[in-house]
């Protein structure tokens, strides 16, 4: 079960005043699944009006209603091997973002498990959050307990050129779990929770 407190903690850090990011990085997917436009740059590079959109995109997968929209899935041990997706998503971030091979990759295996007749987008959002020690009285204090690395991903139709609408699918890894992170977790969003994408669910865990 995911710790609402812990997805506002997150979210708190994802302001224009005091963003947690540091890289967002996309691609756009036309209407036949193929990977048409790419893009990698460093978040404090953009324009006031671009980090507000982007943050507003960011925020919905860990804003989103707790095991409801959003909720935790654990890695099965066969997703974890050599070529797995969980591979994958280390190698991202334990480089940072800055190889863009890898992040074709992902475009690509994000964009064959969305098979859709309209263009979308895939965004992703690399952050780090210096988690804060907490006093017996849950007030924060100054210190560090430990550093969080993630990213954030979002998938969305575009509604005009360049431009994507609110995400339907995103997740968020690794888990945030106790205020810590959890490479063997991974927090999944569904706008519609009725209604999942199987092809993604199946391209992140093996599994719907």
């Amino acid at each position: 079960m995911i710790n609402r407190n812990d997805m506002l903690e997150l979210t708190r850090r994802m302001t224009p005043s005091r963003s947690c990011f540091d890289r967002v990085a996309g691609a756009y997917i036309n209407e036949w699944g193929e990977v048409e436009d790419s893009f990698n740059i460093h978040f404090g590079k953009l324009s006031g009006a671009e980090k507000t959109r982007n943050l507003e995109m960011a925020k919905a997968v860990p804003f989103a209603r707790t095991n409801e929209q959003l909720k935790e899935y654990t890695f099965p041990d066969k997703m974890k091997g050599k070529d797995s997706m969980w591979q994958l998503l280390q190698g991202i971030l334990q480089c940072g973002f800055k190889n863009d091979a890898l992040l074709e990759i992902f475009y690509e295996q994000m964009a064959d498990g969305y098979p859709v007749d309209h263009e979308c987008a895939v965004f992703v959002f690399h952050g780090v959050y210096d988690v804060p020690l907490k006093a017996k009285d849950k007030e924060s204090l100054w210190e560090s307990e430990t550093v969080y690395e993630f990213m954030i991903c979002t998938v969305s139709p575009l509604r005009a050129e360049y431009e994507p609408a609110e995400p339907v699918f995103g997740f968020l890894y690794p888990a945030f779990s106790d205020r810590c992170g959890d490479s063997d977790k991974i927090d999944i969003f569904h706008a519609d929770e009725t209604n999942m994408e199987e092809g993604l669910m199946y391209k992140l865990l093996g599994r719907c």
